[in-house]
C-alpha cells in the first residue's frame, strides 16, 4: 500500500503537468507513491506526454470532460493508501512537503483534511484558507467591502484575508487546488458531490468533512507553488466569461441550497442583481465625469 496516493485532473495544459509531476518525484523523499492523473479529454498532447515521460503514473484516459468531481472520484475510488493528495496540475511541490503533509496528518489523527501553504509563481503569499461562505459574506462580496477592507477581520472573514497564514490553524476550508483528505474520513462523509461540475466543489466536502467531525487544519510547514486558473484562462472571449461565470453562480447556489435551504438562493439571485447595478452605476457615473472634465478643460 503506497503511503500517499495523488489525484490531479488535467485539462489541456501539458506543460505544467510535466512540470508539478516532475516536482513530485523530485521531491518523492522516502515515500511511496501513488500518482494518478485523470485527463478530462484534452485536446493536446497531454496524454502522450504522461506516457512517454511518467509511465509510472497511473493514466486514466476520459473521452468527454467529466468535470472536476467526477474525475477526481474516478481516481480516488482506485487509491489505496490512507491520504489523498488532490493537487491542480498547475501547481509545484516545494522540497518536504509532502513528506510534511503526511507527518502531520499521521500526528493528528482527528484531522479529515489539510491544507498546505500556497505561494504565487513569485515566492508571495496565496491566500489558500477560507471560511465557509454565508449570506452574510456574500453581502460583503456584492458590496465589495471585502476588497475594499481585507485585512478587516469582518469584511474579509469569507477569504481570511486578515490573516498571515504563518501558523498552524483549525480552519473551514482549504483551497481546492492542493487539499490532503484522509481515506477514512471520505469513506465516511463519501467522495466529491458529482451534481457539481466545478467550483464550490472543495467547499461542499470540507463542508461535510466538519459537520462529521472531523477537523481541517492548515499548515506552513508544506508549501506548494500555484500558478492558479491555468484550465479556465482556455475560457476566452465574453461568450465563455459568461458562461464561466454561470457555472460558477450554478454551483454556489447549488451548495447554499444543500446546505442552508431552497430560500437562501432567491436572497443570492437579488445580491447578483444588486452588484450589476453598482457595477453599471459606477460605470455610468465614471463615464459621466469623464465627459464633463473633457467639455470643462476644452
Amino acid at each position: 500500500m503506497a503511503d500517499l496516493s495523488i489525484v490531479i485532473v488535467s485539462w489541456n495544459v501539458s506543460d505544467l503537468l510535466k512540470e508539478c509531476l516532475a516536482s513530485i518525484y523530485a521531491n518523492q523523499e522516502s515515500l511511496n507513491l501513488e500518482v494518478f492523473v485523470v485527463d478530462n479529454n484534452s485536446q493536446d498532447n497531454t496524454c502522450s506526454m504522461v506516457k512517454k515521460e511518467f509511465p509510472q503514473v497511473q493514466l486514466i484516459e476520459n473521452k468527454e470532460n467529466l468535470g472536476f468531481t467526477r474525475a477526481n472520484n474516478q481516481a480516488i475510488r482506485k487509491a489505496s493508501s490512507k491520504y489523498i493528495f488532490v493537487l491542480n496540475p498547475d501547481t509545484i511541490v516545494q522540497p518536504q512537503a509532502l513528506s510534511n503533509i503526511v507527518k502531520f496528518m499521521e500526528e493528528h489523527p482527528d484531522c479529515g483534511a489539510l491544507g498546505p501553504k500556497l505561494l504565487n509563481p513569485d515566492g508571495t503569499l496565496q491566500l489558500s484558507c477560507r471560511s465557509f461562505p454565508t449570506l452574510k459574506t456574500q453581502l460583503y462580496t456584492t458590496l465589495f467591502l471585502d476588497n475594499l477592507f481585507p485585512k478587516s477581520k469582518l469584511f474579509g472573514k469569507h477569504l481570511m484575508s486578515y490573516w498571515p497564514h504563518n501558523e498552524i490553524k483549525e480552519i473551514d476550508q482549504p483551497m481546492g487546488a492542493a487539499i490532503l483528505l484522509r481515506k477514512e474520513t471520505l469513506d465516511q462523509v463519501g467522495l466529491f458531490d458529482e451534481n457539481i461540475f466545478v467550483f464550490y466543489d472543495e467547499v461542499d466536502l470540507c463542508y461535510r468533512i466538519k459537520k462529521a467531525g472531523f477537523k481541517i487544519m492548515f499548515t506552513p510547514a508544506a508549501q506548494i507553488t500555484h500558478y492558479g486558473g491555468q484550465s479556465f484562462k482556455q475560457w476566452k472571449g465574453l461568450k465563455s466569461s459568461l458562461r464561466g461565470g454561470y457555472i460558477w453562480r450554478k454551483s454556489r447556489n447549488y451548495f447554499f441550497k444543500k446546505h442552508y435551504g431552497f430560500w437562501t438562493v432567491s436572497l443570492l439571485i437579488i445580491m447578483d442583481i444588486a452588484q450589476l447595478i453598482i457595477i453599471f452605476g459606477l460605470l455610468y457615473l465614471t463615464i459621466k465625469m469623464i465627459w464633463l472634465l473633457a467639455n470643462f478643460v476644452f
